[in-house]
């Protein structure tokens, strides 16, 4: 099979590798859509590894392990990939383990469904799981007002957390997003004091946009999807003191906290260990939510050449091309592919 190989420097080498076997509790996955992440090529670059970085797999089930009960050969599935392990999404076929594999609604596209493993996960994670913002969760939903600041809204883990604070009820939901606010809009609900701050207006006024839609509540619940750029001390400006904010980069310092704010760090590898059971059960949630239409993929852009186009695409990621879109790879298009796209 073909596989592609992302190196520290986002080079990106495709090469020749056997089809894998399925262990007790996985899947193999012939991967017909591939998403990125923004972690594809900084792992690699922070970590100084040469690997497939690809994780979001959407595709058909070629094989499943002896203790695989819930999927069978040929069934449509989306899964998120084991980090830093190998078989990533990024090739023909891909391993996963079967808590964070699901089935893909027959409305629902291959690409749009390579849209939602890590991403929102990563939302849910840091949305509902204990040890981060603990938030009420859709089936128990917030019954008072609790605000809620997005930071990075319209990127794929900010906009998921917007789609989940709206089914818990959780309003209002302050937004920071830019170039992407017009999609952000779509998100949000006016009616229930829900609100975008543009943080192209400098920091001040992120700040100053913040409190103002506050209206008069504290604020003790921040998730930063941007978790750069000043994204969090700006937001403990306007936090509680003994208020919450779940970042999304695990291997920064974020100097300038408070000491008085509690910061949690949401890392999406934990649906392999701690979380494997809150995995399980969100993903088939979300996949509930897409066949009845109340939960919406990310917007996707397809990158062009399969394989071929990850480096771009990666690279593209890098330079903070991406804007409410995330890159997908249609496997097919690799050139000497052998899986077809379907």
């Amino acid at each position: 099979m073909k596989e592609a190989i992302v190196d520290p420097e986002t080079n990106v080498k495709i090469v020749d590798s056997p089809i894998p076997e399925p262990g007790p509790e996985q899947v193999v996955i012939r991967v017909v859509v591939s998403g990125s992440n923004p972690k594809d090529w900084k792992v690699p670059q922070l970590l100084k590894e040469t690997n497939n970085s690809g994780d979001d797999i959407a595709g058909v089930v070629h094989a499943v392990g002896e203790k695989v009960w819930e999927f069978k050969v040929g069934d449509r599935v989306a899964a998120f990939h084991e980090m830093r392990q190998p078989h990533g999404s990024f090739a023909e076929y891909a391993v996963a383990w079967q808590h964070t594999t699901f089935h893909i609604p027959h409305t629902i596209s291959f690409e749009d469904a390579a849209a939602l493993p890590l991403a929102a996960m990563t939302a849910c994670l840091g949305m509902f799981h204990n040890g981060r913002l603990a938030l009420p969760q859709p089936w128990t939903p917030a019954t008072k007002p609790t605000p809620l600041v997005v930071y990075g809204g319209a990127a794929a883990v900010g906009a998921y957390a917007i789609k989940l604070a709206q089914l818990a009820n959780i309003h209002p939901v302050i937004a920071v997003a830019g170039r992407g606010a017009a999609y952000v809009e779509t998100l949000i609900d006016r009616s229930k004091g829900d609100t975008i701050v543009d943080y192209r207006s400098g920091d001040e006024a992120v700040v100053a946009g913040i409190k103002e839609a506050l209206k008069g509540e504290k604020l003790a619940h921040a998730f930063d999807a941007t978790s750069e750029h000043n994204s969090y001390i700006n937001i403990s400006k306007a936090l509680e003191a003994d208020g919450t904010i779940t970042l999304v980069l695990p291997f920064k310092e974020y100097k300038g906290l408070p000491e008085t704010i509690r910061k949690t760090i949401t890392q999406v590898g934990d649906a392999h260990g701690d979380a494997k059971d809150f995995a399980y059960v969100y993903y088939r949630y979300m996949a509930r939510g897409l066949a009845e239409g109340w939960f919406k993929p990310h917007p996707v852009e397809v990158v062009p050449g399969g394989l071929a186009g990850v480096e771009n695409g990666l690279r593209g990621l890098m330079e903070g091309k991406a804007s409410a879109v995330k890159y997908v790879f249609r496997i097919g298009e690799t050139p000497g592919a052998k899986a077809a796209s379907l």
